[in-house]
């Protein structure tokens, strides 16, 4: 597991950005970290990813520390997909998903028939492999994700991290995202995912943590943290969260969802915020 012990950080003449964060991300986890814009996840994630060494606290991935790996070793534990890409010069589909392999080479060495043959199953994974000699420049913001993904999943780590991984992608590739990260869970990866749609936690995860200003609001089963009263508190913003009656070709199932509640011509909702309510679709 990657266990974060009481972890807290502050950038130089800054106040604390976090503050005794505690949680830990599993084999077969799938935790969704959730949290308002400027409240601490993407530094978390740089300490995770050893970039940011915590002011106090320590970070374990399988009982050791992270500060003893070096960054190969990092590498080959965890992998990380950003919400953007700087590339900057001219590479091809396939070069930017075999830069995943490098923590399984030898410094010089070419790609051998397991690296390939891990670039080229991530590629058919992801259903990319028409697009793998276009020049990662050319593409969309959603194809760029989708090859950063792509990336990550030719590392063969332990963990992944993913920091809103749907952000870019439009409905359809949202949806095949969310299903590659509920497959990849169920072979027994650890992931930790940030999101800003509290949704994702019922659809993926088997854990959710509420973070805000650098604190851990909640923890725990999706089903019991991401309630309307702790959203409407992490987010300062009416959330409703209820139960729907779906029919999906004539199966019937029951879905979890979020709802905001907005100000209407006629005022505003004056629901309670921790109403779950049934609803039928």
């Amino acid at each position: 597991m990657i266990d974060l012990k009481e972890i807290s950080f502050a950038y130089p003449h800054g106040p604390k950005v976090l503050k005794d964060v505690s949680f830990r991300i599993e084999h077969g986890d799938c935790v969704c970290l959730l949290g308002p814009n400027g409240t601490g996840k993407t530094t978390l994630i740089k300490c995770l990813l050893g970039f940011q060494k915590p002011a106090s606290g320590s970070i374990l991935i399988d009982g050791r520390n992270l500060g003893d790996f070096t960054a190969r070793e990092r590498a080959s534990h965890i992998a990380y997909v950003s919400q953007s890409s700087d590339i900057a010069f001219p590479y091809t589909v396939s070069e930017v998903i075999e830069m995943g392999r490098i923590s399984h080479m030898r410094l010089g060495a070419s790609l051998s028939e397991k690296d390939e043959a891990a670039v080229g199953h991530a590629m058919e994974r992801l259903e990319i492999t028409g697009m793998k000699d276009r020049f990662f420049q050319t593409l969309s913001g959603g194809e760029r994700q989708m090859v950063l993904f792509a990336r990550a999943l030719a590392q063969e780590a332990d963990y992944l991290i993913l920091d809103e991984p749907t952000a870019a992608l439009d409905y359809s590739n949202q949806i095949r995202i969310l299903r590659m990260i509920h497959s990849l869970r169920d072979s027994g990866l650890g992931i930790l995912m940030t999101t800003h749609f509290p949704d994702h936690a019922f659809l993926t995860g088997t854990k959710a943590v509420l973070m805000r200003d650098g604190v851990v609001m909640e923890e725990g089963d999706p089903r019991t943290v991401v309630t309307g009263e702790n959203l409407t508190k992490l987010y300062k913003t009416t959330v409703c969260v209820a139960d729907t009656d779906l029919t999906d070709h004539g199966t019937k199932r029951k879905q979890r969802v979020c709802v905001p509640l907005l100000e209407t011509s006629d005022g505003p909702y004056d629901q309670p915020h921790d109403a779950v309510r049934n609803t039928k679709a």
